[in-house]
This record gives structure tokens, C-alpha cells and sequence, in this order.
């Protein structure tokens, strides 16, 4: 773990102020003993290690600690609570590599073609017609890498290493920010937004409004996709960023029902109007928790005007299968 240890914790309950959970059981992230006890409540949004004034790493801790639990005998325990998560993701139910084609290919995520089908459709249709940039539908792994199953994730990206070799991909172009904070630097080609390939290829429409736009957890701090994006908003963007999470991260959901979606509930007392995301898993968590006028920026950057379709998300990830 990168920073400082956090056996150097002062116990200033700072991390506390910034996270929900952390909160709820006053615990500091130095409370190990209690944290590793509910590791498996914590939403991984990275919010304590952006406010600890020492610099401790509190997503890496918990990671830490996660980690710990499966290699010890909770591991049959944990499995089972994931078991619907593992059962898809972990050697990845519906992936589909038959329209691959050497060099740049399209790696939606499985999340944005399962809640937004149509806009993933028509951006596939687009870079194939326009670039010869086929698509190919894969998970990264990262929900399972997040349980601390280390094993499963070195599986993985095994495999996913092996069929960018088989296919002779030079390029991943994503548009998921987990997908591509979490590949890039551990896959042997770049990994790189769908923002930044479009205005590479002169594709995609100005999106003339002002745009609320709520930031994925993963790219909050760095906003690189927020710059890119930039270059199709010809009004003005106001980003979300003091929501802790949208309550999808780290699968604490499970645990934590109430307090995933208690960040819906702030999401309305702070902005009522149309909003914007660029990652399809919030777009899907902050729907399905209430918040009813949430699109995908891709949507708008492609003219299409899609509501994320949280009734027949798992049904379209299904028809991912079939794609060529």
C-alpha cells in the first residue's frame, strides 16, 4: 500500500466528516480491527484518503483488508454472498470477441451496453463504419477484483491478455471509467476514452446546452474525462462531485442499502433538474433509486436522447452475446 501507514491514523475523525459509512460505526480509517471486521461496508469511492491530512490510503487499506478475509476461512462465506456477481463476471457469462479485428477495439464495459443498448448499438455502428474499429464485450473484472478475491483477478486479466494477443488488439477504447482506471497499466496496450477516439476521428455532434454532469467515483479527482468531454459541451458544465458515491461501489450495497441510496436522496436536495453522467453504472443506481431525468453524455454527443433502461438491463446485456 502506496502513502502513509495507517498505524499512523491521529484518529482526527476527518475521514469520518467525508464518508457515510465510516459515520455511521465512528471509525477511523486506523480503526483496523473494526474496519476489517466491515470491510465489505465500505463503498471504495476513495473519499477518506482524499481528505486525510497525513495522506493514509484508506481504499487501499480496506482493499488490504478484504484481501485478508478471503485468503483466511471467510472465503466460502464471501463467495456465497457474491454468488450471482460471481457467477457472471468471474469468467465472464456473455463475453464476445466474434466481431474482433486487429488493432483499435471498442470495449464498452458490460454495464453501458446493458443500460444504454441503443446508444451502444449506434457508437459500435459508427466507429466500425468510420474508423474500422470493431466491438467486443468483455467485463474487466473490477467487481470481482474488489471483493479481494486475488486469484479470480489474476484470472482475469490472464485472459484478457491472452485474447489481446489471439486478436491482435493494439488499442482499448472504452467508455466506462472503471473499466478504463482499472485496465490501464495492467493490459499491454493503452486503454483510452470513447471521448478522446471520436474528436481523435472528427465523430460525434456539439451537445449545445449547459450540462449537470455527476462524476464516477474513479475519475472525481482527475476529471480527465471531464476535459474530454468538454470539447462536445458548448455550454457551460457544472459538475457533481461532493456526492459521496452514487452506491454502486465496492458492492456495499449489499450491506449498506439505506446509505447507497441516501446519495440519491442528496443528489435531489442538491440539483433537481436534468442530469448528465458518463458511466452507466451510476446512471443505473441513481435511476433505480429515484432520480428519473439521468441520461449518458455519449447519448447526447451522439444526438440520441436515451434514459438508461434499468427494466431490461440484464435482458440487453444477455443479446451482448449474439452481437456481431
Amino acid at each position: 500500500m502506496n502513502g502513509t501507514p495507517v498505524s499512523e491514523c491521529t484518529h482526527c475523525h476527518i475521514c469520518q466528516e467525508g464518508c457515510h459509512f465510516l459515520k455511521k460505526y465512528g471509525i477511523d480509517i486506523g480503526d483496523t480491527d473494526r474496519l476489517k471486521e466491515l470491510a465489505y461496508h465500505c463503498f471504495l469511492c476513495g473519499k477518506c484518503t482524499e481528505v486525510c491530512p497525513i495522506g493514509i490510503d484508506g481504499r487501499a487499506e480496506v482493499m488490504r483488508l478484504r484481501q485478508e478475509r478471503t485468503d483466511s476461512g471467510e472465503r466460502s462465506s464471501i463467495e456465497s454472498t457474491y454468488s450471482g456477481l460471481l457467477r457472471e463476471k468471474k469468467d465472464y457469462i456473455f463475453r464476445n470477441y466474434s466481431g474482433a479485428s486487429a488493432g483499435s477495439v471498442f470495449f464498452p464495459g458490460c454495464n453501458f451496453p446493458s443500460l444504454f443498448p441503443k446508444t451502444a448499438k449506434t457508437v459500435s455502428g459508427l466507429l466500425l463504419k468510420e474508423a474500422g474499429i470493431s466491438t467486443v464485450y468483455d467485463c474487466c473484472g473490477k467487481p470481482v477484483g474488489e471483493l479481494g478475491l486475488t486469484d479470480y483477478e489474476t484470472s482475469i486479466f490472464a485472459g484478457l491478455e491472452v485474447r489481446i494477443q489471439k486478436y491482435g488488439i493494439t488499442e482499448l477504447v472504452t467508455a466506462c471509467p472503471n473499466c478504463l482506471y482499472y485496465m490501464k497499466g495492467r493490459v499491454s496496450v493503452p486503454v483510452v476514452n470513447i471521448y478522446r477516439k471520436l474528436r481523435e476521428l472528427g465523430l460525434g455532434n456539439p451537445v449545445d446546452m449547459d450540462v449537470v454532469l455527476f462524476l464516477p467515483c474513479p475519475d472525481r479527482y482527475a476529471k480527465e474525462w471531464v476535459d474530454d468531454i468538454r470539447y462536445f459541451v458548448k455550454g457551460d458544465i457544472r459538475c457533481i462531485d461532493d456526492i459521496q458515491c452514487c452506491g454502486l461501489g465496492g458492492s456495499a450495497a449489499v450491506k449498506e442499502p439505506e446509505i447507497a441510496k441516501g446519495f440519491t436522496a442528496e443528489l435531489k436536495e442538491e440539483f433537481a433538474g436534468s442530469l448528465r453522467t458518463y458511466c452507466a453504472s451510476c446512471a443505473g443506481r441513481i435511476r433505480r433509486n429515484g432520480y428519473k431525468d439521468i441520461r449518458h453524455i455519449l447519448s447526447d454527443v451522439l444526438g440520441m436522447k436515451e434514459s438508461p433502461d434499468t427494466m431490461k438491463s440484464y435482458v440487453n446485456r444477455m443479446m451482448t452475446k449474439r452481437r456481431r
